[in-house]
């Protein structure tokens, strides 16, 4: 399974970016999507999952109430709205998927199989 991320870029504190992440594989629907973030110098850290069969979503306490993620309208795709950016949201995010993630393992980068490059997100102060 390929996955691509995009819609990053560079925005001022307080404004929104959308991301994509699309998959090559027609089985997506079975499969868990998360986002990940990784800031320079730091781990990766865990934004949001969405279990595709239910649309069952799981977001990190740090982005909760300025993040959401969803399906896409196209197909294969789930998105990440991200409002209200922070300097802190600074990061390559990345789009990670399995099908086979537990929903008490959706926060761990190392229970996906797939992920693609990444696209960075920089916000201005």
């Amino acid at each position: 399974v390929q996955l691509q991320a995009s819609g990053g870029g560079l925005v001022q504190a307080g404004e929104s970016l959308r991301l994509s992440c699309v998959a090559s594989t027609d089985t997506f629907s079975r499969y868990t999507v998360g986002w990940f973030r990784q800031a320079p110098g730091k781990e990766r850290e865990f934004v949001a999952a969405i279990k595709l069969r239910g649309d069952r979503t799981n977001i990190a306490e740090s982005v909760k109430g300025r993040f959401t993620i969803s399906r896409g309208d196209a197909k294969n795709t789930v998105l990440l709205q991200m409002n209200s950016l922070r300097p802190e949201d600074t990061a390559v995010y990345y789009c990670e998927a399995s099908s086979s993630v537990i929903q008490s393992n959706q926060a761990s980068h190392t229970a996906y199989a797939y992920w693609g490059q990444g696209t960075l997100v920089t916000v201005s102060s």
